[in-house]
Order: structure tokens, then C-alpha cells, then sequence
């Protein structure tokens, strides 16, 4: 449900203030607002024009504020030279970019740090407020496009090894993958010819096995 209101303050910075506490939003990331008198100071105290804004708050993007506050506050805690971008992805879901000279900190191994990133994200954009929890927000943070890099990277590693198992004929194994990953690369192979996926292991320790099918069973999971 989307609040709207209209608040004078001293000063913008009040005005602004004033109004996420009365719309109950979490922070001033979390609202929209437009300036409609810019404050003035009088003569001696006299004759002055407080500052007027109109502003709203829409409950249902509370979640996407919360997650963005977050990750600009771990930004500038870690006093990274970076910037924090977001935008409207597919089926709903928000991406939050971040990208600098020093952003690739938080990328570590296999984008193993980023991932914990994102899930800290999303706890924070579907935490309950004021006892109540909020509509599920999906968010995907992406750090200087690493995403679509290591796609590319899992893609292409996916028809290297099918070559390898088809001039071979024997079955190959890859190192352990998130679920994300390993999607990637059942979709991949499953484009191709004589092969085949299956994953074995569990949990963190998952693997995707490649071998020879003819017949292209069903899809792996």
C-alpha cells in the first residue's frame, strides 16, 4: 500500500526526517518525495519559509530499500571506492550492481563471497518490520558484471569437457558448485549431443558428473 504526505520542517534535512517517521519507513532510501518550498530565513528571525515536501512511501519496495541501505552501509564501512547501482531484473526480481576499482574484494573465490553477500541481502529485504513480513522480495547482487562473466566461463568449461567425455568415452567430474552454477551447466550440456548430466555429493559439496548418453535421458538435477 503506497502513503502519501505533505510535511514542513526548518530545513529540508527535518522535513525529510519527519516524513519517514510518519510514513514508517525505514530510512530515507525507502521514499519518494518532491521539494515543493525551499526553506528560507527571514529578517532577524522574521518572515521565514519553512521547508514543504510531498513525499510517499510505498510498503511493497520497503524490502528493496532495506536490502540497498545495506549494502551501501557495508560499501562505505568498508571504505570502498564503489558505487551502488540498482535495477528492475526479470520475474520480479531487484539487481543491485556494484562497481569500482576496489568491488572486487567482495567477490572472492568462485564468487563464493558474493554469494554470501546476496544472502545477506535478501535476509535483509524480507526481514519482518514492526512484527510483520514484508511481500518476498528477490534480490541478485552482481559485482562488476561478474555474473555474466563466469556464466560465459561455465558455458564454455561445460562444451570442453563434453568434448573431452565424447572423444574419450569416459565420464568426467567437475569440482563442487553452488546450485546456480551447476544449473548453468546442465542447461549447457544439455544442448549438446551424446551427453549427459548427473550431480552426485551433497550439500557444499555437490558435483556435476558428464558422460556418455546416446539416448539423452531426462533432465539432471
Amino acid at each position: 500500500m503506497k502513503k502519501e504526505i505533505t510535511v514542513s520542517a526548518k530545513t529540508l534535512e527535518e522535513a525529510l526526517e519527519k516524513a519517514v517517521a510518519e510514513l514508517g519507513a525505514p530510512s530515507v532510501d525507502a521514499i519518494e518525495y518532491k521539494v515543493v518550498e525551499e526553506a528560507k530565513k527571514g529578517f532577524l528571525g522574521i518572515g521565514g519559509t519553512l521547508a514543504k515536501i510531498e513525499a510517499s512511501y510505498d510498503e511493497a519496495g520497503a524490502g528493496k530499500a532495506a536490502a540497498v541501505a545495506f549494502i551501501k552501509k557495508l560499501v562505505e564501512d568498508m571504505k570502498l571506492d564503489a558505487t551502488v547501482t540498482v535495477r528492475d531484473g526479470d520475474n520480479d526480481n531487484t539487481i543491485i550492481s556494484i562497481d569500482g576499482e576496489s568491488a572486487g574484494v567482495l567477490i572472492g573465490h568462485h564468487g563464493d563471497t558474493l554469494d554470501s553477500l546476496q544472502y545477506l541481502a535478501n535476509l535483509a529485504a524480507n526481514k519482518k518490520i514492526d512484527g510483520e513480513k514484508p511481500d518476498y522480495c528477490k534480490i541478485t547482487v552482481d559485482i562488476e558484471n561478474y555474473r555474466a562473466k563466469r556464466e560465459e566461463t561455465l558455458r564454455t568449461l561445460a562444451r570442453h569437457m563434453a568434448s573431452k567425455v565424447v572423444r574419450y568415452k569416459k565420464s568426467v567430474m567437475l569440482e563442487p558448485m553452488n546450485p546456480y552454477e551447476r544449473r548453468i551447466i546442465h542447461s549447457e550440456i544439455q544442448g549438446i549431443a551424446g551427453v549427459s548430466t548427473n550431480s552426485i555429493g551433497s550439500e557444499n559439496n555437490r558435483k556435476i558428473v558428464i558422460y556418455l548418453d546416446d539416448k539423452k535421458s531426462g533432465d539432471a538435477e
